[in-house]
């Protein structure tokens, strides 16, 4: 059986962050954040991303990694968040992917 991934699409703000930590909990997974804007580092608020709280302890991958004033693509986030999803799977566990923004997932 091929490794699986579960991606939750939806709607600003229509749940799919705690969506994803329930899944993950469900599943024994990790998150990677698939937002094209939660990469950036110091951006928060204005992001909407986790909290430590709103993660309830499971791992959260792609989050606060860039710094604003770098330039990030599709394909420069596929090159950063595929080898965590081959380590996830690696490790037994299941990728979820929450905020999947379309192109960013055509890459994956």
């Amino acid at each position: 059986m091929p490794p699986k991934v579960i991606c939750v699409v939806g709607p600003t703000a229509s749940g799919k962050t705690k969506m994803g930590v329930a899944l993950a909990k469900t599943f024994d997974g990790e998150v990677v954040s698939v937002d094209s804007m939660q990469i950036y580092r110091g951006m928060a608020i204005g992001t909407a991303a986790p909290t430590a709280e709103e993660m309830e302890n499971v791992p959260h991958h792609m989050i606060a990694v860039a710094d604003p004033a770098e330039q990030w693509s599709a394909a420069r986030y596929a090159r950063a968040a595929v080898p965590i999803v081959d380590d996830i799977l690696r490790r037994g566990k299941r990728p979820i992917l929450p905020e999947c923004w379309r192109p960013i997932l055509l890459c994956l």
